[in-house]
This record gives structure tokens, C-alpha cells and sequence, in this order.
């Protein structure tokens, strides 16, 4: 064949095309369990550093492990229902009804985990939180985000905004109210609150829908084992 010829350029690229298609359909192939693997551990690292735990990478598993005692759904009347809490696709389970609950023992005391998931300035927020025996007053949190604005509203994964929910309360006199989220200096008038993220009011304002919003799901499970 004419190398020089258009039909010889034309099959040539053709062939190169499938080629590289094969190898990366190949290679994503080959790293899926490797890939799954990783977001599994990033995702049991998350529910540790809502119960104020950080591990390193190859001691995640065993952690969680030791710590969590139980795992499962409950749906928004607060019954206890069939399923896998672990593989619940956060973004989904305000369709599907499926809320994920993990119970961790710290220093011998309870402590019962909730899934958050909102939408912040440039898409989902989401992140954990653990409250004590009372299953009112929190204990810790942890939150991420896909691409918020670094040194701005991407400043929610810090323990300087994560650290201040502790000791917080979500009932007020057995009525759910959240934790508000407010301006710096500002305050909330009947329930608790914490600052915003300075320079991040988008932000700060998704996290306060996310936080009333996802609790809101629980309220039923957290009156009837309070």
C-alpha cells in the first residue's frame, strides 16, 4: 500500500485509535479493584475523623474495623430497614429513602454517625457527623467537597471549621433545629451555631442547608432512641 496514499492515513490512524482505546480500557480495567479499594479506605477515613480519629492509609481498615461496632439504614420515619450502609451512594439517598447510621465505641462510650450530603458553590459537598449517647449533642465531623474554592469555601475540610460543632446541640427542647451556620460575629436566635467560612458565604450556606437537610432525614431515628 501507498504510504504516502490518504486511504493509507486514514486506516493507519484507524488502527492507532483502536489500539489506544484497547490499552487504556485495559488499564482502567486492571486498577478498578485497586481504585475501589482506595475510595473505600477514603471513605472509611472520613467516618473515622468524624469520631475525632485519623489513621494512616494501611491502618484504616483495621481501625474502622475495631471501632465501629455496627453499621446499617434506617429510613426517614426512623425504622430500621434491609440493606448495606457502607455501599450507599451518599448523592442518592434522599431518593431512595436509605440512610446510612454507624455506631462507633470510643473509650467505651457510644457514638452514633450520620451521612451528610449537599451542594456548595461549584458542586456536592457532603461529609459525617457523630453525636454522643444522647443522640443530640455532637461529638465530631468531618466534611469534603468536590471542588470548592481552595483557601475560601474549600476551607470546610480544616479542624478550625470541623472543630467547633463539637459540644453543639441539634434539639432544642426535644425539637429538631439543626446547627446554624453564620456570618463570623453573627449569631442564631434559638439554636446553636458556629462561623461560616469567611470570604465563602455560598459555601458556608450549602453546608447549613446540608446540615438541616440530612438531619432533618434522622430526626424519627434520633427521637426514638433517645
Amino acid at each position: 500500500m501507498n504510504r504516502d496514499s490518504n486511504v493509507y492515513t486514514i486506516i493507519y490512524a484507524s488502527v492507532m485509535v483502536v489500539l489506544v482505546a484497547v490499552l487504556l480500557a485495559f488499564t482502567s480495567e486492571s486498577l478498578r479493584d485497586f481504585q475501589k479499594k482506595n475510595e473505600a479506605n477514603d471513605k472509611r477515613q472520613q467516618i473515622l475523623r468524624s469520631i475525632n480519629v485519623s489513621v494512616s492509609g494501611d491502618e484504616t481498615e483495621a481501625k474502622y474495623n475495631e471501632l465501629i461496632k455496627d453499621a446499617f439504614l434506617v429510613n426517614d420515619k426512623g425504622q430500621r430497614i434491609d440493606g448495606d450502609a457502607f455501599s450507599v451512594d451518599a448523592s442518592k439517598m434522599f431518593v431512595e429513602k436509605t440512610f446510612p447510621v454507624f455506631i462507633a465505641t470510643v473509650d467505651g462510650q457510644s457514638k452514633y454517625i450520620m451521612t451528610m450530603y449537599g451542594t456548595g458553590l461549584w458542586g456536592p459537598i457532603w461529609g459525617y457527623i457523630s453525636f454522643n449517647d444522647d443522640k443530640n449533642t455532637v461529638y465530631g465531623t468531618d466534611f469534603s467537597h468536590q471542588g470548592e474554592t481552595p483557601g475560601l469555601g474549600a476551607e470546610i475540610v480544616t479542624h478550625a471549621f470541623s472543630s467547633q460543632f463539637a459540644g453543639k446541640e441539634i434539639f432544642k427542647n426535644n425539637d429538631f433545629k439543626s446547627i446554624a451556620i453564620v456570618k463570623p460575629g453573627k449569631a442564631a436566635q434559638g439554636q446553636d451555631y458556629v462561623d461560616g467560612i469567611s470570604g465563602g458565604t455560598i459555601t458556608s450556606n450549602g453546608v447549613d442547608r446540608m446540615l438541616k437537610n440530612s438531619l432533618g432525614h434522622y430526626v424519627e431515628f434520633l427521637k426514638t432512641t433517645k
